[in-house]
Formats: C-alpha cells, sequence, structure tokens
C-alpha cells in the first residue's frame, strides 16, 4: 500500500503532565489502522492532533509526503482529515435535513443556505448511494435517525469533501451487531476507495475483523505496530496492558450462603414475560443476551425504575414490593446503570458530588453538606478504585469513561447494599479498567453481596459468572453453570436457537463478534 500519513515523534505536554511523548502514526491509502490503548496511553491525545483539535509540542505530521500544520479541526477538514466519533448527536444538528447535515462544511465554509435546494439532495443521495445506504431519505430531520443513520450521515460528510482519512472512534459502541456489520461494509468499502481509516474500539475481535494494522500505545508512547494477519489477540492485549485480560476471567471458585433474591413470574406487560431467578449470598449470576433482549428492562423492573405488572420479589426472604428506586434502595438494592452518562451519573457536577449522592443524609447536618465528609468518601472512592483523577472537584464529564464508570459504581458502596446489579459495566471502557471492575465485583461477592451482571459480552459474562441465565426476547431460556457455559451454547440460546442446532456452525461468526475486551 502506499503510504498516506506519517506522524513522527509526537508530543504533547497540559502543564506539568506529559500527555504524548515520541506518539507515531504510519497509515498507507486504503488502510484499516486499528489504534488501541487503555485510557490515558495517549490515543485520544494523538488523534485529537490529527484532527486539528490540539496542537503538538514537538514533532511532525506528513500528509502525501508533504509536512503540514493542523493548528484547527477546520484546517484538518481542508486536507481531507475527518472524524466520527461515538458521540454522533454532537456532530449532527438535529433540526436540519439530512442533505443539509452532509454539506454542512460547506455552508459553514461561506456556502449559503440558499443554495439549490436540489442540486444539495443531489450530492447528498450521491454519497449516501456510495456508502449503500440510499434508503435514508435526504429530506428527513437529521434528528429522527437512528444512531447507525447518523453515523451514515457523518461518513457520507466527508465522502462529499473527498476525504482522505476518516477517524472512526468508538464507532460500534451504540450499535447492534447487525448495524456494526453495516459500518464494516461501509469501512471496507472507503478501504477499497483509497480511504485512510483510522479505527478506535476497545472490542477486538472487531479489530482483528476489520484492520490491516494495529498499533498500540501505553503510558502515552507507541509501543508496537502489529501487521492483524500475522497477530493473535493475547500479544495486542499484553502490549496494551502488560498483563493478560485472561488471568482476571479465570474461574476463580468462592464460598456462596443463602438466597438473597428471589424473582417469581415478574412481567412487565410489555418486554418481560414470567421472569423467575435467583441469587445467593456471594453468587455473581450473569444475565447475558444479544441487544433488545430484555436485560436492561429486567434490570430496571427489579429496581423499581421500571412497572412490573405481575410477578414477586423476594430479598433476604422477606416478600417486598418494590415500585420506586427508593423502595429498592431501602430494601437493600443498589442499580449501576448501563446508561451511565444519562442515567447513572451528573457528569457536569465533581466527583465528590457524584460520590455524595446516594448518602446525602449522611453528609448533611440539617439543611448543611458536611463537605469535609463528603470530601474524605470521594478520597476513598479515587483511592480504592483506582480513579484517574488528582481532584475530588474534578467534573465527570473530563473523566474518561472507564473512571466515570468507577465514580458510578463507587458511590454506591458506603450504603453496604445486599444486591448490586450490574448493567452492562464495562460497555465502552478501556481493558485497565474492565480488570479494575472485575476486581471490585469479585471484592462484593467475596463479602457476602449477591450480584446481578447484566452484558451482552459472553465472553466476560463466563469469566466473572457463578451461574449465566440466557434471556431470549423477555425471557429467561436457559440457565447453565459455570462447567457447562460456552460461548456457543449461549449464544444459540440467546440467538433463539434449540440445543439440536448447536453443531451446525451457523453462530461461529456471532460467537467470535460477541468476545470483547
Amino acid at each position: 500500500m502506499e503510504n498516506l500519513l506519517a506522524m513522527k515523534a509526537i508530543g504533547k505536554r497540559f502543564g506539568h503532565v506529559t500527555a504524548l511523548e515520541k506518539g507515531e502514526l504510519h497509515l498507507a491509502k486504503g488502510e484499516v489502522h486499528a489504534l488501541l490503548g487503555v485510557n490515558g496511553a495517549g490515543k485520544s491525545t494523538l488523534v485529537k492532533i490529527l484532527s486539528g483539535v490540539y496542537g503538538p509540542d514537538s514533532g511532525e505530521i506528513r500528509l502525501d509526503g508533504n509536512v503540514i500544520s493542523l493548528r484547527s479541526p477546520k484546517q484538518a477538514k481542508e486536507h481531507g482529515i475527518y472524524c466520527v466519533y461515538q458521540e454522533v448527536d454532537t456532530a449532527i444538528v438535529a433540526e436540519l435535513t439530512v442533505a443539509e447535515n452532509i454539506l454542512l462544511d460547506s455552508f459553514a465554509a461561506g456556502g449559503s443556505f440558499l443554495l439549490s435546494r436540489q442540486k444539495t439532495n443531489k450530492q447528498a443521495k450521491e454519497a449516501l448511494t456510495k456508502l449503500q445506504s440510499e434508503e435514508i431519505s435526504v429530506t428527513r430531520k437529521a434528528g429522527t435517525l437512528t444512531l447507525a443513520e447518523k453515523q451514515l450521515v457523518l461518513i457520507a460528510r466527508a465522502l462529499v469533501h473527498s476525504a482522505k482519512i476518516i477517524i472512526f472512534d468508538e464507532p460500534t459502541a451504540p450499535l447492534s451487531l447487525t448495524e456494526s456489520d453495516k459500518l464494516f461494509s461501509v469501512i471496507r468499502q472507503l478501504s477499497r476507495d483509497g480511504v485512510g481509516c483510522i479505527f478506535i474500539s476497545h472490542r477486538l475481535p472487531e479489530v482483528f475483523d476489520i484492520s490491516h494494522r494495529i498499533t498500540v500505545m501505553r503510558e502515552g508512547k507507541w509501543v508496537n505496530t502489529f501487521v492483524t494477519a500475522e497477530s493473535h489477540v493475547d500479544q495486542v492485549i499484553e502490549a496494551m496492558l502488560g498483563e493478560a485480560l485472561s488471568h482476571e476471567l479465570e474461574n476463580q471458585p468462592h464460598a456462596t450462603g443463602g438466597q438473597l433474591l428471589e424473582v417469581n413470574g415478574l412481567s412487565d406487560g410489555n418486554k418481560l414475560k414470567d421472569i423467575s431467578l435467583s441469587v445467593g449470598a456471594g453468587e455473581i449470576v450473569g444475565v447475558v443476551g444479544l441487544v433488545g433482549a430484555g436485560k436492561t428492562e429486567l434490570a430496571k423492573a427489579l429496581f423499581g425504575a421500571a412497572t412490573a405488572t405481575s410477578g414477586s420479589i423476594e430479598i433476604a426472604g422477606k416478600q417486598t414490593r418494590i415500585k420506586h428506586p427508593g423502595d429498592a434502595i431501602r430494601a437493600g438494592m443498589a442499580l449501576i446503570p448501563e446508561e451511565r452518562r444519562k442515567e447513572g451519573l451528573f457528569v457536569h457536577e465533581t466527583l465528590r458530588a457524584n460520590a455524595s449522592f446516594p448518602n446525602l443524609r449522611k453528609f448533611s447536618a440539617g439543611l448543611f453538606m458536611n463537605k469535609k465528609a463528603e470530601t474524605k468518601f470521594a478520597e476513598q472512592i479515587i483511592d480504592k478504585l483506582k480513579i484517574k483523577t488528582d481532584d475530588t472537584e474534578t467534573l465527570l464529564l473530563h473523566l474518561s469513561g472507564g473512571n466515570q464508570q468507577k465514580v458510578a459504581i463507587g458511590k454506591w458502596m458506603s450504603l453496604d447494599s445486599l444486591l448490586y446489579l450490574f448493567d452492562e459495566p464495562t460497555k465502552g471502557v478501556d481493558i485497565g479498567a474492565k480488570v479494575d471492575i472485575f476486581k471490585l465485583i469479585r471484592e462484593l461477592a467475596g463479602s457476602g453481596k449477591g450480584c446481578l451482571y447484566f452484558s451482552s459480552e459472553i465472553h466476560e459474562a463466563i469469566g466473572i459468572s457463578d451461574r449465566i441465565l440466557v434471556m431470549f426476547d423477555g425471557q429467561i431460556v436457559k440457565e447453565l453453570s459455570r462447567q457447562e457455559a460456552t460461548q456457543e451454547r449461549i449464544l444459540l440460546y440467546a440467538s433463539g436457537g434449540k440445543e439440536e442446532f448447536i453443531n451446525t456452525g451457523k453462530l461461529n461468526e456471532r460467537e467470535h463478534n460477541s468476545v470483547s475486551v
């Protein structure tokens, strides 16, 4: 492949903190190049320098052999460098049409909204046709699109302006398997057309599926670049972490006690149908299913965040009526929700305020908060959960996804709940944060707490759970012991299959794609 981009000896400091030291990335025309590293490794800083958000303190960037300067996102786009972020809504104008969003940079560069609507629609349609997405109407308001469709609009925006490089930052995190497959098809077509693609993801199977090469960064430095076809997942994990994640997912037998939770015949009149399950003291029970299986609905129904129309819940042997999250908390239950930024945290508030929120009475005296006690508790969470921040007054929006998730978990610890419900706790977090979260869940179980672990990541659920409950279409369709559980069997039931089809081989691709580290 012909060389397109060379980033050499890139350095960047923020005050006294060195974010990048001799960062490197080389990208060929038509190459899909994965950029990996745990939070704080420097990959985000490197990408932001390439996209013009930050200026480098040292090093050089060459595009097509020529040294270029990128001091703003506008300059990066002028050189043909575009980004497709995980949070697509930050780059989409909801009230504009699809066509207007695709041509948005033309307007921003001095064009006029009085340009021919017919010409605008035609250009937008041509770009979507190249992406095999002509079914998206260019006259629709962009705010009505799905997340996957919004991503395609952003890619079409890049194509309209003859993008040379497109950066995909965690693009599959919010997508279903079907939507991810469509995105990969689009990326492969971009590759065939000579566009260089930089792909950032925490899901290693999709990295190995889509990329030609993999560059790993650690502690602000380039570690290694692998040819994907000649490499193994364990090599990449070791380069990222210095230790294998697989160690944390090895079977670790531990004692379990009597029943803490017993659910019988729970239904919500919509998604959930006749759910029955139990969790013992010190037990980690995995609830596994594909996107749309009803895992989140079950977690919310148990916690009182969604209405159950029938069924019974017993906690520590006592029949419990849970109509509201407050009832669940008083009964000894805590939920760490899937959408941590929307439902689990106040991202525009400080770490201290978030940590103390479930414990307001504990830290208040009358109308006044005991800020000293609040701060001490937040400091304990930072220390125990290895949260990467130097200050309890840091706003949560400035923390990485993994560190935000640690706060979401840590804030419930002082309540000393009996039962912890984890809904997709490792979604969108890096390997290092996952290791810390797994250790914390095991610590909770080791202290006699019951844990329900809701996940679509089959490999992780097998590693962390004592038992596995498989969900399909709002029902628990199979219970497996740890010894019985395999990725193939779980995926079979999660896909609505029956045991007699287990050896057909039709599930291999989905099984492979379910693994995420």
